[in-house]
């Protein structure tokens, strides 16, 4: 049963919207892992931006690497699960903050999620950029679709 992603499917299925699921190393503890929205062009870095001061912050500081994941929810199943080193900067606003909103609520829906968070302009937010190195695919479809 054949019912892995070519290079070109699993990029372009990462680069679909879609809820990632981020897992941190939390020492002493499993490891902690959280919701976010992301950007993804193929052949690039994941990015998504989360507030400076807070554990998931602090905790990706200190891993230097993730894991993220992303699927879809109904059947014939597919995910992509990526692991690599990350990196911490700082977000702009455009790109890291109304871009992904949009991307993820539509261009009314987001600039009205923007106003009731702050505007996505927090002084502490930091964009976290994940280098994939390892992939695991899966498309059901190919099997059973």
């Amino acid at each position: 049963m054949r019912t892995k992603m070519t290079k070109a499917e699993r990029e372009a299925f990462l680069a679909d919207v879609h809820v990632a699921v981020i897992s941190v190393d939390d020492p002493g503890r499993g490891p902690l892992t959280m919701p976010v929205w992301y950007r993804y062009e193929p052949g690039g870095d994941v990015c998504f931006t989360t507030g400076g001061d807070s554990r998931k912050a602090a905790l990706l500081k200190a891993a230097g690497r993730i894991s993220l994941c992303v699927q879809t929810e109904t059947a014939p199943y597919k995910y992509v699960s990526i692991e690599g080193p990350i990196t911490i900067g700082t977000p702009e606003y455009e790109r890291d903050s109304r871009a992904v909103a949009h991307r993820y609520l539509g261009e009314r829906g987001g600039d009205a999620y923007l106003r009731a968070t702050g505007g996505g302009e927090s002084a502490t937010s930091v964009l976290v950029q994940l280098r994939p190195e390892r992939w695991l695919t899966v498309d059901y479809g190919k099997s059973f679709g």
